[in-house]
């Protein structure tokens, strides 16, 4: 009972700090019979020269004209953004979203088709959001990828253990185009044919910025927070990013050893510091970076994933949150690129009888 109460209060207190985060999305009717309409990717019929191109692709040196010429006629993997807590940071994400469709991701891979919006809430069922990626994937064949700030980024996390087993022993699948929990814990693999549980499904990229810190102490986040950051073989690859005076989302104010994330296996795990001068709360603000083709440019060619990344020129217009941008984006594209290669090779495979 103590413990109920004390959660109760924590909760309360979170509401009153942060705000309410519920808020009016658009209608997704348009995005679901889009979907409906649309042979799923997992069946896309790929030219031979498309793809030629595409397996021709460097994944870690994806140019804009890449993006323009090639990628944008072949399907993505489903991004699944969460935004954090803090009102109204959901705005901020959706921000993040514009950003990625105006650098040239397909809109229908990043929005969810049930109500239309941008990304997820940090206080949705982290099982909902797992169930819902082993649909993507399922109908896709292309591994899904998530982005998650603040609580959210923490939510990420939270979702890779459940994948992996280490809290849980059976998701159920989850549709996002009737937002309804499926009779099922298993689904078909898109590239093998073979039946296969939600728990041990891998995604392809995922990315956290912002989590840990006093979030800590929120209720909802206790269950990871002894795992927060280990990052488990669910997920190919992965990117930490913290900042210094950052008490919301940075343990010990975002310095030292405690903020890095590590691998307990196979996953490929970065960590990357943000400039102190860094707002946490407005990461994901990157739609006006659009407006610059200098900086555009300069973000498509980013290349390098290093620990602490400086910006090596000045730009006219704002350039706010560019370096959390660049190294997200290039992971975004590297994986785009990834996935496309693997689902072709599946196909090339069946079609030889392999």
């Amino acid at each position: 009972m103590k413990i109920k109460i004390l959660s109760g209060l924590l909760l309360c207190i979170a509401a009153a700090i942060t705000g309410c985060t519920t808020f009016a999305t658009n209608d997704g009717a348009a995005l679901r019979r889009q979907i409906e309409q649309t042979p799923p990717p997992r069946d896309f019929v790929f030219s031979p020269e498309l793809k030629a191109k595409i397996l021709a692709l460097d994944p870690d040196h994806v140019t804009g004209q890449d993006v323009k010429d090639i990628l944008s006629h072949a399907p993505a993997p489903q991004i699944v953004n969460i935004h954090g807590g803090i009102y109204p940071v959901y705005l901020d994400m959706e921000s993040f979203s514009k950003f990625l469709i105006g650098m040239g991701y397909p809109e229908v891979s990043i929005r969810d088709p049930w109500d239309g919006s941008y990304s997820f809430s940090c206080y949705d069922s982290s099982l909902e959001i797992a169930g819902a990626l082993a649909w993507y994937y399922e109908r896709d064949g292309l591994r899904p990828m998530i982005v998650g700030h603040s609580q959210g980024g923490m939510q990420a996390v939270k979702i890779l253990h459940e994948l992996a087993g280490d809290s849980v022993k059976e998701i159920h699948v989850w549709d996002p185009l009737t937002a309804r929990i499926e009779d099922r814990v298993d689904i078909t693999d898109p590239l093998t044919g073979e039946k296969r549980p939600v728990v041990g499904l891998q995604l392809s990229y995922v990315t956290a910025v912002g989590a840990g810190g006093l979030t800590r102490v929120l209720p909802n986040q206790w269950d990871v927070d002894g795992d927060l950051r280990e990052i488990p073989n669910s997920v190919v690859e992965f990117t930490g990013f913290y900042l210094g005076m950052d008490a919301l989302g940075g343990d010990y104010l975002g310095f030292g050893p405690a903020n890095l994330y590590h691998a307990t296996g196979t996953a490929i795990v970065h960590n990357i510091q943000l400039p102190t001068s860094y707002n946490h709360a407005t990461i994901p603000d990157t739609e006006h970076l659009l407006k610059d083709p200098e900086i555009v440019d300069w973000i498509n060619n980013y290349d390098t994933l290093t620990n602490q990344p400086e910006l090596n020129m000045q730009f006219k217009s704002d350039s706010d949150n560019i370096l959390w941008a660049a190294p997200v984006w290039h992971e975004i594209k590297k994986h785009w690129v990834l996935e496309l290669q693997r689902l072709i090779r599946a196909q090339e495979a069946k079609q030889n009888g392999r």
